[in-house]
Order: structure tokens, then C-alpha cells, then sequence
């Protein structure tokens, strides 16, 4: 079995054959991410799994919010742009969680931590966030977590 960044870096000659240039300029730019997550700190590593779709993940949520930015700004055409490279990342990212998937494991972490208060805040999102990794955003989790312990 291959990895994701070997399937990336598959896809991306692929795309480069095909002359798919939006396939082609995303594949490059989201490997370049993932060389430069290797490299970044005391010393250079090869990427988990995990680590590389944390990277495709955290590329992916660029995409939608300055897709979302430039929608704002009245500039359709800079956000499809940002949609079509968000539509190519999503095809490596898992299926993501709805709201109601995510709020049953906020609510079973909590209830398995006896989180109580906003003091907890901090160790259900950390326990959330481990399984829903790549699946949902903490910007989806975090509202959930505070409504769950507020009451």
C-alpha cells in the first residue's frame, strides 16, 4: 500500500501528462506544504500518515476560507479558483463528520473525561480533535465543546 504522499506525488504526473494545470498546481503546492512540514523544526523527518493529511487538511481549510474571503469581496472568480483546488483536496481527505457525528462524540468524550465546566475545555478538545482527525475542524468542534460544558 502506498502512501499519501506517494498517491499525491502519482497524481501529480498524472495530472502533469493530462495537462489538468489546476489538478497539476495544487498537487505541487500541497507536497511543497508537506516537504516543508518535514523539514521544519530541530531536525528533518519523513511524515506520518496522520501528519501528511494534518498538512492536506490544514491546505484544504486555506482553500475554503479564502474562498469564503474573497465570495465577501465580491470576486467570484478568485473564489471558484479557490474551490477548484479545495475540490482536489478533498478528494485525499476522509469523508467529513456532520454536525450531529460530531456532536455524539463531543458529547461521549465528555461524558467518558466527567468534563464539568470551561475548565475542561482544553482536554475534551484535545480528545475530540485526536478522533476526528482530518474529519471535521476545530472551528466545527469548539462551539459544540463550549455549549456541551456552558449547560
Amino acid at each position: 500500500m502506498s502512501s499519501l504522499k506517494e498517491t499525491l506525488q502519482h497524481d501529480l504526473h498524472t495530472a502533469m501528462k493530462a495537462h489538468d494545470k489546476v489538478t497539476a498546481a495544487t498537487l505541487r503546492m500541497v507536497l511543497t506544504a508537506i516537504t516543508t512540514a518535514e523539514v521544519a523544526g530541530e531536525s528533518a523527518h519523513e511524515l506520518s500518515e496522520a501528519e501528511t493529511l494534518k498538512v492536506v487538511a490544514k491546505e484544504g481549510k486555506k482553500r475554503s476560507d479564502a474562498a469564503a474571503e474573497y465570495r465577501r469581496a465580491n470576486r467570484p472568480e478568485l473564489a471558484e479558483a479557490e474551490e477548484a483546488e479545495l475540490a482536489v483536496l478533498e478528494g485525499y481527505l476522509p469523508t467529513q463528520l456532520t454536525d450531529a457525528e460530531v456532536e455524539a462524540i463531543v458529547d461521549r468524550v465528555v461524558t467518558e473525561s466527567g468534563a464539568t465546566g470551561m475548565a475542561q475545555m482544553g482536554q475534551v478538545m484535545k480528545a475530540v480533535q485526536a478522533e476526528v482527525t482530518g474529519r471535521a475542524d476545530g472551528g466545527r468542534i469548539a462551539p459544540l465543546v463550549k455549549a456541551r460544558l456552558a449547560g
